[in-house]
């Protein structure tokens, strides 16, 4: 019996110690168990403060010569060295001598022309002199005027009938308009600067010989320089003609100013584009010919508006804002969109809170709190 009762006797402890507690752990109070506390997403915002702002145009375009000159040969001869160096970027001034062609031949033709032309016109003087004494004076200091070194004056007006004929029997008119039209082809060859400019082109240095229809080279009007940029023909409207425009491009430091020059009258059919026309302010250097700019138009003012940035627009028309603590999801009134932000009105309050960074696997109530950066303004 005892060998029993030494195996029965712990196991009955045992068990009556775990009824015993199981039996006392139904008086203890159960703890309610608390939900963790969610923590607010801090996220990048701006302070808003609605006012009026400009509806800027960006655009993209060259800008060039609205003046372009090329110099073609007409005469035949060798290229002699002018006033100026010409040379691409070489800048000259009005009336300086770009190019010469070698004109000793022409010279000496027009020479030859204006004796025989000097040579009729004596042997007329002495029958005026006989006939039309009151005449003689104006024919000899007319004779007396011409030179050799100069081009041929115009000759005195002839109203006289008997005049006309002996100066057209002497074959004075012929040798006169010969000498004349000498005298023009004498010019071609010379290429003189007709405006404040530049060359761009030289295909042709001295020592080269030219021929009629070759090819010489380029030269810009610096004073009449523009910026040609496609504008849509829905922006037209937002133009503000006579603002100040903003030139600016990343081949260059300088930002240069200017103004709508003028606008075109018809629309590009393909793109739905029209040509604007932008004159830049001040001295141009020749170098800037052909670079792109970019071209900032002000455009017309849009009241109670905020410059919204693109990247903290969901779906093209909503961003987030932060209120008493929480995201909340707006709809925004888009008035007009810009490369980089889009201007919207009548949306905002001063004051509210504008998250501009690019939010995932958010959803509007979750609370946020804003960190504020330097770019963003104060509200006043």
């Amino acid at each position: 019996m005892s060998k029993y009762v030494k195996f029965i006797l712990p196991a009955a402890i045992i068990g009556v110690g775990i009824f015993l507690m199981s039996f006392l752990s139904g008086f203890k109070e159960e703890q309610k168990k608390e939900k963790p506390a969610v923590k607010a997403k801090t996220v990048e915002a701006m302070l808003l403060s609605p006012n009026d702002n400009t509806a800027d145009v960006t655009v993209f375009g060259r800008l060039t010569s609205a003046q372009p000159v090329i110099l073609t040969s007409e005469v035949e001869g060798t290229l002699v060295k002018g006033d100026i160096l010409f040379r691409p970027a070489q800048k000259f001034s009005k009336g300086e001598l770009l190019l010469k062609i070698d004109d000793s031949q022409m010279t000496l033709d027009v020479q030859s022309a204006k004796s025989d032309f000097l040579n009729a016109l004596a042997q007329v003087l002495p029958e005026i002199k006989i006939d039309f004494p009151d005449k003689y004076d104006i024919w000899q200091k007319y004779f007396s005027s011409v030179t050799f070194d100069k081009n041929l004056p115009d000759m005195p007006e002839v109203n006289n009938q008997k005049i006309k004929l002996f100066l057209t029997r002497y074959g004075v008119f012929k040798l006169y308009f010969t000498v004349k039209n000498l005298e023009i082809k004498h010019q071609k060859y010379y290429f003189y600067a007709p405006f404040n400019g530049a060359v761009t082109d030289a295909g042709f240095r001295e020592g080269s010989v030219a021929r009629p229809g070759t090819r010489l080279g380029e030269i810009i009007n610096l004073d009449a320089m523009e910026v040609e940029v496609p504008v849509q023909a829905a922006d037209l409207q937002w133009l503000n003609r006579n603002g100040n425009v903003t030139l600016t491009s990343d081949s260059i430091t300088d930002t240069l100013n200017g103004k709508i020059a003028r606008i075109g009258s018809a629309i590009e059919e393909r793109t739905q584009t029209i040509k604007v026309f932008i004159k830049p302010s001040g001295n141009i250097d020749a170098a800037y010919n052909g670079l792109f700019f970019k071209a900032v138009i002000p455009g017309k003012i849009v009241e109670n508006s905020v410059r919204v940035p693109r990247k903290s627009i969901y779906k093209g028309e909503y961003v987030y804002t932060i209120k008493d603590g929480k995201l909340n999801l707006e709809k925004l009134n888009i008035v007009r969109g810009e490369p980089d932000f889009v201007l919207a009105a009548n949306t905002f309050a001063k004051g509210d809170i504008l998250v501009t960074e690019i939010l995932q696997g958010v959803s509007p109530g979750m609370p946020a709190a804003a960190r504020y950066t330097s770019e963003t303004p104060e509200v006043d």
